[in-house]
Protein backbone atom coordinates (compact mmCIF):
# COMPACT_ATOMS: atom_id res chain seq x y z
CA UNK A 1 0.00 0.00 0.00
CA UNK A 2 1.11 3.51 -1.03
CA UNK A 3 1.90 6.31 1.71
CA UNK A 4 -0.68 8.34 0.28
CA UNK A 5 -3.48 5.18 0.35
CA UNK A 6 -2.52 4.46 4.28
CA UNK A 7 -2.97 8.28 4.41
CA UNK A 8 -6.43 8.49 2.67
CA UNK A 9 -7.62 5.21 4.85
CA UNK A 10 -7.13 7.14 7.71
CA UNK A 11 -8.51 10.44 6.50
CA UNK A 12 -11.49 7.84 5.15
CA UNK A 13 -12.13 6.85 8.39
CA UNK A 14 -11.91 10.32 10.73
CA UNK A 15 -13.99 11.46 8.35
CA UNK A 16 -16.93 9.03 8.69
CA UNK A 17 -20.55 10.24 8.42
CA UNK A 18 -21.83 11.77 11.83
CA UNK A 19 -24.92 8.78 11.94
CA UNK A 20 -22.20 6.08 12.58
CA UNK A 21 -21.35 7.88 15.85
CA UNK A 22 -25.05 9.18 16.75
CA UNK A 23 -25.81 5.42 15.60
CA UNK A 24 -23.55 4.30 18.67
CA UNK A 25 -25.00 7.05 21.36
CA UNK A 26 -28.60 6.19 20.43
CA UNK A 27 -27.62 2.07 20.85
CA UNK A 28 -25.99 3.07 24.29
CA UNK A 29 -29.43 4.94 25.03
CA UNK A 30 -31.66 2.31 24.00
CA UNK A 31 -30.10 -0.27 26.01
CA UNK A 32 -30.23 2.11 28.74
CA UNK A 33 -33.53 3.54 28.65
CA UNK A 34 -35.37 0.18 29.10
CA UNK A 35 -33.40 0.22 32.61
CA UNK A 36 -34.27 3.21 33.24
CA UNK A 37 -37.91 3.17 32.11
CA UNK A 38 -38.31 -0.22 34.41
CA UNK A 39 -36.68 1.41 37.76
CA UNK A 40 -39.09 4.80 37.23
CA UNK A 41 -42.65 2.04 36.35
CA UNK A 42 -41.36 0.03 39.31
CA UNK A 43 -40.72 3.19 42.00
CA UNK A 44 -44.46 4.19 40.63
CA UNK A 45 -45.71 0.99 41.27
CA UNK A 46 -44.54 0.95 44.83
CA UNK A 47 -45.55 4.27 45.28
CA UNK A 48 -48.93 3.50 44.25
CA UNK A 49 -49.58 0.86 45.91
CA UNK A 50 -48.20 2.14 49.23
CA UNK A 51 -51.02 5.28 48.50
CA UNK A 52 -53.44 2.57 47.95
CA UNK A 53 -52.49 1.00 51.17
CA UNK A 54 -52.78 4.14 52.77
CA UNK A 55 -56.33 5.12 51.38
CA UNK A 56 -57.74 1.57 52.17
CA UNK A 57 -56.93 2.24 55.56
CA UNK A 58 -57.86 5.52 55.64
CA UNK A 59 -61.19 4.18 54.49
CA UNK A 60 -61.38 1.08 56.97
CA UNK A 61 -60.79 3.22 59.88
CA UNK A 62 -63.40 5.25 58.76
CA UNK A 63 -65.77 2.47 58.19
CA UNK A 64 -65.00 1.58 61.49
CA UNK A 65 -65.32 4.91 63.32
CA UNK A 66 -68.77 5.19 61.67
CA UNK A 67 -69.83 1.34 62.14
CA UNK A 68 -68.52 1.54 65.40
CA UNK A 69 -72.28 2.80 67.49
CA UNK A 70 -74.04 0.28 65.58
CA UNK A 71 -72.06 -2.49 66.57
CA UNK A 72 -72.11 -1.75 70.26
CA UNK A 73 -74.07 -4.22 72.00
CA UNK A 74 -78.01 -2.96 73.24
CA UNK A 75 -78.44 -1.12 76.81
CA UNK A 76 -79.82 -5.04 78.30
CA UNK A 77 -83.22 -4.21 80.18
CA UNK A 78 -83.21 -4.25 83.40
CA UNK A 79 -83.45 -7.77 84.81
CA UNK A 80 -87.17 -7.98 86.76
CA UNK A 81 -86.98 -10.02 90.05
CA UNK A 82 -89.96 -12.78 90.20
CA UNK A 83 -92.01 -12.30 93.08
CA UNK A 84 -91.13 -14.75 96.21
CA UNK A 85 -93.80 -17.73 96.76
CA UNK A 86 -95.18 -17.05 99.66
CA UNK A 87 -94.48 -19.11 102.97
CA UNK A 88 -97.45 -18.50 105.43
CA UNK A 89 -100.67 -19.42 105.26
CA UNK A 90 -103.85 -16.67 105.91
CA UNK A 91 -103.77 -17.05 109.00
CA UNK A 92 -100.39 -16.98 110.16
CA UNK A 93 -99.67 -14.08 108.32
CA UNK A 94 -102.59 -12.00 109.79
CA UNK A 95 -100.92 -12.94 113.19
CA UNK A 96 -97.33 -11.81 112.34
CA UNK A 97 -98.58 -8.61 110.58
CA UNK A 98 -98.89 -5.66 113.40
CA UNK A 99 -101.57 -4.35 111.51
CA UNK A 100 -104.08 -6.95 111.53
CA UNK A 101 -103.74 -7.82 115.33
CA UNK A 102 -107.94 -7.17 115.90
CA UNK A 103 -108.34 -9.35 113.12
CA UNK A 104 -106.35 -12.25 114.29
CA UNK A 105 -107.97 -12.03 118.01
CA UNK A 106 -111.44 -12.21 116.27
CA UNK A 107 -110.53 -15.46 114.31
CA UNK A 108 -109.03 -16.52 117.23
CA UNK A 109 -112.42 -15.73 119.22
CA UNK A 110 -114.13 -16.75 116.55
CA UNK A 111 -112.52 -19.97 116.21
CA UNK A 112 -111.73 -19.96 113.05
CA UNK A 113 -108.11 -20.45 113.20
CA UNK A 114 -108.02 -24.26 111.72
CA UNK A 115 -110.47 -23.05 109.07
CA UNK A 116 -108.47 -20.22 107.63
CA UNK A 117 -105.27 -22.30 107.74
CA UNK A 118 -107.13 -25.06 105.78
CA UNK A 119 -105.40 -25.89 102.31
CA UNK A 120 -108.47 -23.56 100.56
CA UNK A 121 -107.64 -21.84 98.76
CA UNK A 122 -109.94 -18.91 100.05
CA UNK A 123 -109.71 -15.10 99.09
CA UNK A 124 -109.79 -12.81 102.32
CA UNK A 125 -111.28 -9.20 102.30
CA UNK A 126 -108.93 -8.88 105.50
CA UNK A 127 -110.19 -5.48 107.42
CA UNK A 128 -107.48 -3.25 109.05
CA UNK A 129 -107.46 -2.53 113.05
CA UNK A 130 -108.38 0.93 111.86
CA UNK A 131 -111.20 -0.90 109.62
CA UNK A 132 -112.25 -2.19 113.19
CA UNK A 133 -111.99 1.34 115.04
CA UNK A 134 -114.87 2.20 112.84
CA UNK A 135 -116.65 0.03 114.97
CA UNK A 136 -117.92 1.14 118.29
CA UNK A 137 -115.79 0.28 121.03
CA UNK A 138 -119.20 -1.43 122.72
CA UNK A 139 -120.01 -3.48 120.35
CA UNK A 140 -116.77 -4.53 118.85
CA UNK A 141 -115.50 -5.70 122.70
CA UNK A 142 -119.02 -7.42 122.67
CA UNK A 143 -118.28 -9.45 119.67
CA UNK A 144 -115.24 -10.55 121.22
CA UNK A 145 -117.00 -12.19 123.82
CA UNK A 146 -117.77 -16.17 123.82
CA UNK A 147 -121.80 -15.39 123.81
CA UNK A 148 -121.46 -13.42 120.40
CA UNK A 149 -119.04 -15.65 119.12
CA UNK A 150 -121.66 -17.27 116.28
CA UNK A 151 -122.03 -13.67 115.46
CA UNK A 152 -118.48 -12.95 114.93
CA UNK A 153 -117.95 -16.12 112.96
CA UNK A 154 -120.89 -15.05 110.55
CA UNK A 155 -118.99 -11.57 110.36
CA UNK A 156 -115.50 -13.00 109.60
CA UNK A 157 -116.85 -15.47 107.25
CA UNK A 158 -118.60 -12.47 105.25
CA UNK A 159 -115.22 -11.65 104.12
CA UNK A 160 -113.86 -15.21 102.90
CA UNK A 161 -114.89 -16.49 99.30
CA UNK A 162 -114.07 -19.35 98.41
CA UNK A 163 -111.36 -19.89 95.58
CA UNK A 164 -108.27 -17.66 94.67
CA UNK A 165 -109.34 -14.31 92.92
CA UNK A 166 -106.97 -11.99 92.49
CA UNK A 167 -107.55 -8.76 91.14
CA UNK A 168 -106.98 -9.18 87.39
CA UNK A 169 -110.29 -12.04 88.10
CA UNK A 170 -112.05 -9.43 89.51
CA UNK A 171 -111.65 -7.46 86.75
CA UNK A 172 -112.45 -10.53 84.01
CA UNK A 173 -115.92 -10.64 86.11
CA UNK A 174 -116.76 -7.79 86.25
CA UNK A 175 -116.16 -6.96 82.47
CA UNK A 176 -118.34 -9.94 81.98
CA UNK A 177 -120.71 -8.38 84.14
CA UNK A 178 -121.52 -4.84 83.09
CA UNK A 179 -118.73 -3.61 85.51
CA UNK A 180 -119.93 -5.69 88.47
CA UNK A 181 -118.57 -8.25 90.52
CA UNK A 182 -120.93 -10.40 92.06
CA UNK A 183 -119.23 -12.97 94.81
CA UNK A 184 -120.80 -15.80 97.20
CA UNK A 185 -119.04 -15.92 100.61
CA UNK A 186 -118.30 -18.61 102.84
CA UNK A 187 -121.19 -17.45 105.14
CA UNK A 188 -123.66 -17.41 102.31
CA UNK A 189 -124.23 -13.71 101.90
CA UNK A 190 -123.13 -11.78 98.67
CA UNK A 191 -120.56 -9.07 97.86
CA UNK A 192 -120.30 -6.70 94.92
CA UNK A 193 -117.38 -5.09 93.44
CA UNK A 194 -116.38 -2.69 91.13
CA UNK A 195 -113.77 -0.59 89.72
CA UNK A 196 -114.12 2.77 90.56
CA UNK A 197 -111.44 3.99 88.40
CA UNK A 198 -107.26 3.30 88.42
CA UNK A 199 -108.01 -0.02 89.63
CA UNK A 200 -109.08 0.83 92.70
CA UNK A 201 -111.98 -1.67 93.96
CA UNK A 202 -115.19 -0.78 95.95
CA UNK A 203 -116.89 -2.98 98.15
CA UNK A 204 -120.91 -3.26 98.62
CA UNK A 205 -122.00 -5.28 101.32
CA UNK A 206 -125.36 -6.85 101.98
CA UNK A 207 -126.20 -4.10 104.34
CA UNK A 208 -125.34 -1.49 101.73
CA UNK A 209 -121.79 -0.63 103.78
CA UNK A 210 -119.43 0.03 101.66
CA UNK A 211 -115.14 -1.01 101.55
CA UNK A 212 -112.29 0.08 99.42
CA UNK A 213 -109.49 -2.40 98.86
CA UNK A 214 -106.34 -0.28 99.66
CA UNK A 215 -103.73 -2.94 99.16
CA UNK A 216 -104.57 -5.87 96.18
CA UNK A 217 -103.07 -9.44 95.78
CA UNK A 218 -101.19 -10.29 98.77
CA UNK A 219 -100.25 -13.88 98.09
CA UNK A 220 -100.68 -16.51 100.60
CA UNK A 221 -99.78 -20.33 100.55
CA UNK A 222 -103.63 -21.03 101.00
CA UNK A 223 -104.86 -18.22 98.72
CA UNK A 224 -104.63 -14.48 98.68
CA UNK A 225 -105.71 -11.85 100.68
CA UNK A 226 -107.26 -8.02 99.73
CA UNK A 227 -106.82 -5.38 102.61
CA UNK A 228 -110.19 -3.02 103.23
CA UNK A 229 -110.57 -0.14 105.01
CA UNK A 230 -113.82 -1.02 106.56
CA UNK A 231 -115.59 -3.96 108.02
CA UNK A 232 -118.46 -5.52 106.05
CA UNK A 233 -121.76 -6.23 107.31
CA UNK A 234 -124.16 -9.60 106.51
Amino acid sequence: MSGTDHISGEICILCRPEPYFSRSRQSATEQGEPKMIKTRTTFGLIAGAAAALTLAACGNNSSTQNSAPANEPATPAPATTPAAAPTQDIVAAASTAPDFTTLTSAIQSAGLQQRLSGTGPFTVFAPTNAAFDKIPAADRNALMQPAKKADLSKILTYHVVPGKLTAADLATQAAANGGVATLTTVQGGKLTLRDTGGGRWEVTDAKGGKAMITVADQARTNGVVHVVDTVLMP
